[in-house]
């Protein structure tokens, strides 16, 4: 893992290091305020669309919705990087694995379904041992 952002796609994808989070998450969309509020520590993201707030939780039993594994690629990519987004997506495309992807200022976060985690986590880690080449 760098400090410094990377751009470059090869070092991209030979530096991904991907990590698999033990814990299921799942989209929900955001209620009322106080529903929004009780969730706090639980939330990873929040998406504001036109039709709503989506947010992304570390999953309970009583969330409706399907779960997901979240993979973290612990390179520091650049924003401005081209390619690595593709190239995941297109991995696990490959293998049959849906991808939903969020990208933060450090690291891209990839959900994909919960029973397909440990799948997605192998397909990327033999592309991080690739390099992508």
């Amino acid at each position: 893992m760098t400090s410094q952002p990377v751009s470059d796609l090869q070092a991209m994808l030979a530096g991904m290091e991907p990590v698999l989070d033990d814990r299921p998450y799942r989209f929900l969309a955001a209620g009322a305020p106080q529903e929004f509020a009780a969730m706090y520590d639980r939330i990873f993201a929040i998406i504001y669309e036109d039709e709503g707030q989506t947010i992304v939780v570390r999953a309970q039993p009583e969330d409706d919705g399907p779960p997901f594994g979240r993979i973290t690629l612990m390179v520091h990519s650049s924003l401005e990087g081209v390619g690595l987004t593709a190239a995941v997506s297109n991995a696990l495309a490959a293998a049959g694995i849906a991808c939903n992807v969020i990208a933060g200022l450090h690291h891209d976060h990839l959900f994909v379904p919960w029973w397909k985690r440990t799948e997605a986590f192998e397909v990327l880690t033999a592309l991080n041992k690739k390099g992508g080449g």
